[in-house]
């Protein structure tokens, strides 16, 4: 998609507030931003080992982003988190775990991220072709009545057997299981960094009491920035979080503490400049963040996708991490919808607010 292309579908007043934002906030100049050189001018300095370094590497250097810097990541673990049948019964094909591989083969994504189950049964066949990140814990969505709780699904020697190039994890931050949930996915980080696999964060906050007066901070920029910041604590290479869709978190629910510069100087409504904040707090870029794309609304997926692209690439983000929206509709437009996100990072004409 030209900047054309995308101003028409975003619409004039929406392409004018997303594309001609310029930020006062966080200087870019203080960023670690995404680059064709980003390991050997970041990680190489790192305690990370040479075989992770190749992966990390590897991830870079595939897809229709390859070395760019940016990375355009198909998340399918949906059918655990979610159960199978709200998340394939809309695609039904998707139900064969090798066309979810398919799909992020074809729509020439950076690399795919799905279970152990889903990577490991069509190992053989595409380990060698598209990075597998495979994803080590889920909240088990069967039990009765539902709870919510990150558990362990498999080992991580597992993972690096069937020649996964990353691990993926999910901490949710700020509930009642989160120190056990911190300290299994630190162990289980360090192992996977030991044997050469790279780290992947879900940085997700959960707990009853961030609604306040109506309002929802699980998404707020304060909030979310924090559980990033302590994503980055345990080492993980990069990390994935919602878009933030408001900020006072702290605040609100007056609790922990905060700082009036992050709400008068760092921060505004922008949310734009609300994601850079996310940024910031992934050691200023040197941790690139991902967002997620969210659920499938049907018609307007491809403009909240490119939306999402634009406000995670001009905030200074490493690129997206896109299942639903993609994987929950033919083949032929799930590709398209990958390649519009990833025309945003490869447009020249879109650039850091």
């Amino acid at each position: 998609m030209t900047t054309d292309q995308i101003a028409k579908l975003l619409g004039d007043e929406k392409a004018k507030y997303f594309l001609e934002h310029k930020s006062n906030t966080i200087s870019k100049d203080q960023l670690h931003l995404p680059n064709a050189n980003f390991i050997d001018n970041i990680w190489r300095d790192s305690n990370r080992n040479i075989q992770t370094l190749k992966n990390l590497q590897w991830i870079a250097s595939s897809g229709r982003l390859a070395n760019t810097g940016y990375v355009s990541i198909l998340p399918v673990d949906q059918g655990i988190e979610h159960s199978a049948g709200a998340s394939f019964a809309p695609n039904v094909p998707m139900f064969d775990p090798e066309n979810i591989v398919k799909l992020a083969v074809e729509g020439g994504c950076n690399a795919v991220a799905s279970t152990y189950g889903v990577l490991g049964i069509v190992a053989r066949k595409y380990a060698h072709k598209i990075p597998f990140i495979v994803k080590i814990n889920h909240n088990e969505f069967l039990s009765y009545p539902n709870s919510y709780d990150q558990i362990m699904f498999g080992q991580i020697k597992d993972a690096w057997n069937m020649g996964a190039a990353a691990v993926g994890a999910t901490i949710y931050f700020g509930s009642e299981e989160s120190k056990r949930q911190i300290v299994e996915v630190a162990k289980a980080f360090e192992y996977a960094h030991e044997l050469g696999m790279a780290t992947i964060l879900w940085c997700y906050l959960r707990n009853s009491d961030f609604k306040k007066d109506g309002v929802d901070y699980h998404t707020s920029s304060d909030l979310t920035s924090q559980a990033n910041h302590l994503g980055v604590t345990i080492q993980a290479d990069i990390i994935k979080q919602k878009l933030p869709e408001n900020n006072g978190g702290y605040n609100a629910i007056n609790f922990g503490k905060t700082h009036k510069k992050v709400y008068s100087e760092l921060t505004t409504d922008h949310p734009i400049d609300l994601t850079r904040y996310q940024v910031a707090n992934c050691y200023m870029g040197r941790v690139g963040l991902i967002n997620s794309g969210g659920a499938s609304s049907g018609a307007t997926d491809l403009a909240e996708a490119v939306t999402t692209a634009i406000i995670n690439k001009r905030a200074g983000g490493m690129g997206l991490i896109s299942g639903r929206k993609a994987f929950q509709r033919p083949l032929k437009e799930g590709v398209e919808l990958l390649n519009a996100i990833q025309d945003v990072y490869l447009n020249d004409e879109i650039t850091i607010a």
